[in-house]
């Protein structure tokens, strides 16, 4: 076979993987902590060389869609900055600082999802609220569907140094203490509030509309600032 063939062989296999790896990725969103299945599995599943592979995953990677490490897997994603940055952050900043950061970032960032998101994103966006509300009796799968939605706003700001931001700050906020001070913050009343926040939030970003999205960030986080303040001053009144 002629090599101008060969070559064009080789760049329609990574196009089938890449279009197969895009449609994985799609369908796996929802568990960013699951590791994708190995190049070599991928390859058997796709019916290409592992060599299509590896260039497709390289593509994904530079689009910030995945992550690699070494003896860990590939995760959906763009690439964290490392745990140590993160326990180090967390150790210098506080509650208030956190919220202050959030209020300044998110609203931000829904701004952009609103001019930005696409219509896959923003049928996400729905899903994972619809999950949210139907998990309210279950502390762990609220932080999770409430991480994975704030997180989702963020990537569908198209903005990957804000992005950046935005996971340093969602670390340090998924720390232990601050994952107990959130849950003693709640209740049924504050649940449904939030529930209609996030309708909101995703409503704007839907009709794309970026300063109402940004105003209903900007609420809904103010909220619940206003709730852990709350938690934190019957702490504090505890100790005395």
């Amino acid at each position: 076979m002629p090599r101008t063939e060969i070559a064009q062989v080789a760049d329609n296999n990574t196009g089938l993987a890449l279009e197969a790896l895009r449609n994985l990725v799609a369908m796996h969103a929802l568990t960013p902590e699951k590791p994708l299945p190995t190049e070599r599995d991928l390859a058997r599943e796709f019916g290409v060389g592992r060599r299509a592979v590896r260039r497709a995953l390289a593509v994904l990677e530079s689009e910030g869609r995945i992550w690699r490490r070494q003896g860990r897997g590939t995760f959906i994603g763009p690439t964290p900055p490392s745990a140590l940055s993160f326990a180090r952050l967390s150790s210098r900043t506080n509650f208030s600082e956190v919220m202050e950061a959030r209020l300044y970032l998110e609203p931000a960032l829904a701004s952009l999802a609103a001019i930005r998101a696409s219509g896959e994103q923003t049928a996400m966006l729905r899903r994972l609220v619809a999950q949210m509300t139907e998990h309210q009796q279950d502390a762990e799968q609220i932080e999770l569907w409430d991480s994975a939605l704030h997180r989702c706003i963020a990537e569908a700001a198209g903005n990957r140094l804000l992005l950046d931001l935005f996971e340093m700050v969602d670390a340090i906020r998924l720390d232990p203490i601050w994952r107990d001070l959130r849950a003693r913050a709640r209740n049924a009343d504050k649940l449904r509030g939030y529930d209609h926040d996030h309708e909101a939030i995703v409503d704007a970003i839907a009709a794309r509309a970026p300063t109402e999205a940004a105003a209903c960030m900007r609420s809904h986080l103010r909220a619940l600032r206003d709730s852990l303040n709350v938690v934190l001053d019957q702490t504090l009144d505890a100790c005395v």
